[in-house]
């Protein structure tokens, strides 16, 4: 009776003596917590909140409000049927999705190439190529090599400048590649035996099994692209091929306005803070929706594929 008195009371001195954070919280604190929370949500969504009501609001609503919009009096779609009538903005939006989609799929198709092909531990240069890799994620070769580089092969003032340069990022095949060693050898050495060549083995059983990892990274990839507009900027010399990140930059940051829109704007019909939020919330637009169909995976894909390998 002594032994099971006194292994009580140590696991009660235990139970005692564990730190504040490992405690249930208590009412107090999950109203605190709710609190900062709720504040933070408020300071994430307050600005897109006059964002977009501005971008819906009439001239003289703006005119009366004095600039940006809180409470809205009326809607109007009128910036954006003239942003997307067929001008600059269209013709920018068209270009970054394209960009978007192209060189989504390009990245993804050399980085799982190269991800699969540094999990194999028997792979050629599996051990001097992966060094190279890391080594390019701390020592780069700077602006003006770079676009001397571009220069030399042709690429100014062409579409492949805005995805080339950046097509691959050491990180994202990092993850994939940890992702890759994480799947289970007995079902590669099975289809090995079964006569199944590599790219067969990628495309049927690794890629099945990581998807999670995928769908986060083309997310990356894609976001890069979308959200590019430095290459653009010091690549491109023509202003029809300016994509809608550029364009954005020079409505909203350089005070410009959009090709065709001048006369609307002056005579009063629209006013030019509308459209420079309309212009803000099209860029906004397609990341908002693609995230919370990726979010799920975001769990799996990033911590398994970065923790384990």
């Amino acid at each position: 009776m002594s032994v099971l008195t006194e292994d009580r009371e140590r696991e009660g001195a235990g139970a005692r003596m564990r730190p504040a954070w490992e405690e249930p919280p208590s009412g107090a604190g999950t109203a605190a917590k709710g609190a900062v929370l709720a504040v933070a949500c408020l300071a994430i969504l307050f600005p897109l909140w006059i964002v977009v009501v501005t971008s819906l609001s009439s001239a003289e609503t703006i005119h009366r409000a004095g600039g940006l919009v809180v409470v809205p009096d009326g809607i109007t779609f009128e910036a954006y049927r003239e942003l997307l009538s067929g001008g600059q903005v269209t013709r920018a939006t068209v270009i970054s999705v394209c960009v978007t989609v192209v060189g989504t799929l390009f990245s993804m198709a050399v980085s799982v190439l190269c991800a699969y092909g540094l999990s194999r531990p028997g792979s050629f240069g599996h051990r001097p190529m992966l060094m190279t890799l890391l080594a390019t994620m701390f020592f780069g070769a700077g602006l003006i090599p770079t676009y001397l580089l571009v220069q030399s092969l042709g690429l100014i003032d062409t579409y492949a400048s805005l995805i080339l340069p950046s097509a691959v990022s050491v990180f994202n095949i990092l993850v994939l590649r940890a992702f890759f060693m994480n799947t289970a050898p007995e079902l590669i050495d099975s289809a090995r035996i079964d006569g199944a060549g590599e790219f067969r083995i990628l495309w049927q059983i690794v890629m099945p099994l990581s998807k999670p990892v995928l769908a986060v990274i083309s997310l990356f990839y894609a976001v890069g692209y979308w959200s590019a507009w430095f290459n653009a900027s010091i690549y491109l010399n023509d202003q029809t091929k300016m994509p809608l990140q550029v364009v954005l930059n020079q409505i909203v940051l350089k005070g410009e306005r959009p090709t065709g829109m001048s006369q609307i704007i002056n005579t009063g019909q629209i006013h030019t803070l509308s459209v420079q939020m309309a212009v803000m919330v099209l860029a906004l637009v397609p990341v908002a929706v693609l995230s919370p169909f990726v979010q799920k995976h975001f769990k799996k894909g990033m911590l398994i594929g970065a923790v384990k390998g």
